[in-house]
């Protein structure tokens, strides 16, 4: 059950600051901790020039871009070394990109296996570098956990520049520069970009201290903003400060990419260029993209972003497209086994279930289905083509992943991971019987619920604003749009609509569990809403003549012959 908690209406000496934006637009920035008018200017209208930092005030960026031109001059083998989800994959491209511009072959990309040889770099891929002769390698979104890892390397005589964006551990690797604004002695303005990010700042600084070396025109590295905004959109990072600014610009050149993987991709997927919006990243781009590395091979995913052959584009294509079906028909069939495990549900606090026939590689999706669903943290895990019993943990929002693991105490796991909403851990067959419950205990001592009074707790839903039904039209949503890209930090504003009589229901899907209600505005027009798989949320059917309240976003169908505008049910009573 959730707790809706609206916010406060502005005073007029606080609407007074963002006079220009209007009314509905001054109190969704004020409540999105913007207080002044050039805050509000900074975040309505993105400056590529004025907002983006420095790249030399990023630690280590005038070594690793010396190292890097020294490596070009002398004709070194280089290798970029990137991650292979939908932040590592586009960095390499930028890197890539780069590369080709200047011209210079002696390079290749290197995606590691996801299930074959796991996250960051491993001894016998650093091994078969020195083999190949390479002197100079360069990671994307990972490395900087690789202690051991890049010892080797510096002992078979490869520098390592690592460009990462994940928490420093208490001892880190002794590479040649490291590039993460994370780590303590580092000043830069901003520390919340994504992999990406950090190698795209690395090529603003190459091409800075290039430029008469190649020649390149001023501001080229802007073409490299739709792989940047896809990464920036996809991994889950604040859109605010450089963020905002790279997925803005991001997708402005993804809506003019000239990549035929991205277009055969977007034809496949049925998205239409001129309307692209981050939604569009998140389910249509990125997914594919992580398909590849989920259920197949991830380099896969990188030679449909980098190539400039139509012919392989179309076969990358039809991969990914692959990948990605297969992946949603695992998926759907882990979550009936779910239900069924469900059924002899114990009650803890902690969901953890698995089978080793499930595949590692998506039990992380299946987690996040599990905690939607039932309302608690879920450990899922598979084994299916892994050395070892591999899972992924997802929150309900009530205690951080990282605390709980660290919590259960040494012996429930051999190794964990991640942030405090998504985390990733391995464990042996023997701790999984009673990994539950020790689970469910530290889960028991972090929250802080009145367990007491058995009552249940109520999740908290912030509510932006209250609205009526005549709100809802495409004046509202095209004004919403200019706050546009949504995502973590910055998102979709959510409505409370009150007393609303419902003018007709349709349940619609296969297993018809989607639910389409209908409303009449006070000019005699309707307005649908939409609420997908409602049956886990909603235990009540509803009639046309019910009086609800709602809470909703507005969203532009543009499916037909002309946009309109539809609500996106949240929650209803």
């Amino acid at each position: 059950m959730q707790n809706w908690i609206l916010k406060r209406e502005l005073s007029d000496q606080e609407q007074s600051v963002f006079a220009p934006y209007g009314e509905l637009l001054g109190h969704l920035l004020f409540h999105r901790g913007i207080k002044t008018e050039e805050e509000a200017n900074r975040f309505m209208n993105p400056n590529y020039e004025r907002d983006l930092h420095d790249p030399f005030l990023i630690l280590n960026m005038k070594r690793a871009v010396d190292r890097i031109i020294e490596a070009i001059s002398k004709g070194e083998k280089i290798v970029v070394y990137g991650d292979y989800d939908c932040d590592g994959i586009p960095g390499s491209v930028v890197l890539h990109d780069f590369f080709k511009k200047i011209n210079y072959s002696n390079f290749y990309v290197y995606i590691p296996h996801r299930h074959l040889e796991g996250y960051g770099l491993n001894l016998p891929a650093v091994e078969k570098f020195a083999q190949d002769g390479v002197k100079l390698l360069i990671t994307v979104d990972n490395g900087i956990t690789d202690v051991e890892e890049v010892d080797r390397a510096n002992e078979l005589g490869i520098d390592v520049i690592i460009t990462d964006h994940h928490l420093p551990q208490a001892e880190v690797p002794k590479a040649y520069a490291i590039l993460n604004s994370k780590q303590e002695e580092d000043k830069y303005p901003f520390d919340m970009l994504c992999g990406a990010g950090v190698a795209f700042k690395l090529v603003q600084a190459l091409l800075r201290t290039g430029k008469d070396l190649w020649n390149i025109k001023e501001g080229w590295e802007k073409w490299l903003l739709d792989v940047a905004g896809i990464s920036t959109i996809a991994d889950m990072v604040p859109l605010h400060g450089e963020n905002r600014v790279l997925a803005y610009y991001g997708l402005k050149v993804l809506k003019r990419t000239s990549r035929p993987g991205l277009l055969k991709l977007f034809n496949k997927a049925r998205v239409n260029l001129a309307d692209l919006t981050e939604t569009d990243v998140g389910f249509t781009i990125a997914p594919r993209i992580n398909a590849a590395s989920r259920m197949g091979v991830p380099i896969n995913a990188f030679n449909l972003l980098s190539t400039t052959d139509d012919v392989e584009a179309g076969m990358m294509a039809d991969y990914l497209e692959s990948r990605n079906n297969e992946r949603k028909r695992v998926v759907t069939k882990m979550m009936i086994q779910v239900e069924k495990m469900m059924e002899s549900d114990n009650g803890l606090s902690v969901i953890v279930v698995g089978d080793k026939s499930w595949p590692p590689g998506v039990v992380g999706l299946a987690a996040s289905k599990i905690v939607e669903k039932y309302k608690r943290p879920a450990f899922v895990w598979g084994l299916e083509g892994a050395k070892e019993i591999k899972g992924s943990c997802r929150s309900d929002g009530k205690v951080n992943l990282v605390d709980l693991m660290v919590a259960t105490g040494e012996g429930a796991f051999i190794g964990m991971g991640g942030h405090a909403l998504a985390g990733g851990f391995s464990v042996s067959e023997e701790s999984l019987d009673t990994l539950a419950l020790k689970l469910s205990e530290a889960y028991l001592k972090l929250t802080t619920n009145n367990l007491d009074t058995g009552s249940p707790s109520l999740e908290k839903v912030e509510v932006d604003r209250k609205i009526s039904i005549d709100d809802v039209n495409l004046n509202t949503c095209n004004m919403l749009a200019k706050m546009a890209p949504f995502g973590m930090g910055n998102a979709r504003p959510t409505f409370l609509l009150e007393n609303l009589e419902v003018s007709s229901v349709n349940y619609f899907g296969s297993k018809k569990d989607h639910l389409r209600l209908d409303f009449e505005d006070s000019f005699g027009g309707k307005v649908s809403a939409v609420m997908f798989g409602f049956r886990d949320k909603i235990d009540k059917d509803l009639s046309a003549g019910d009086k609800i309240d709602m809470l909703a976003q507005m969203e532009v169908d543009t499916y037909g012959y002309r946009p309109k505008v539809r609500l996106k049910i949240i929650d209803l009573r």
